[in-house]
């Protein structure tokens, strides 16, 4: 098993708490969410509207699209309310000298 290749995304106190800020890692958009202390990471564009989810609303641990008001788990990226059926992806993300790495493979 190869091991996990970090990517530094953004710094810890630019992720507001209990709130979601975009952010591009390595070219990707990505949606960074801050939630009861721990940070989490999803692709930031919604798989049913085409909507930036860093744009929506988050409540506890799901994100909802400001398009048409699909929800998401942040921590695993899967659909918990329709019109959403399809997950977004979700990455692994570690904390390190106040900075937010992520692993995008």
């Amino acid at each position: 098993m190869s091991e996990l290749q970090w990517t530094d995304a953004a710094a810890l106190d630019d992720v507001p708490a209990d709130d979601v800020i975009g952010v591009l890692v390595a070219g990707r958009d990505v949606a960074l969410y801050s939630v009861e202390g721990e940070v989490y990471a999803t692709d930031n564009l919604c798989t049913h509207g085409h909507a930036r989810l860093c744009e929506g609303f988050l409540e506890g641990h799901e994100i909802e699209c400001p398009l048409h008001q699909g929800k998401f788990d942040v921590r695993n990226g899967a659909p918990t309310c329709a019109p959403v059926t399809e997950a977004i992806r979700s990455y692994p993300v570690r904390i390190e000298g106040g900075r937010v790495f992520l692993s995008l493979d």
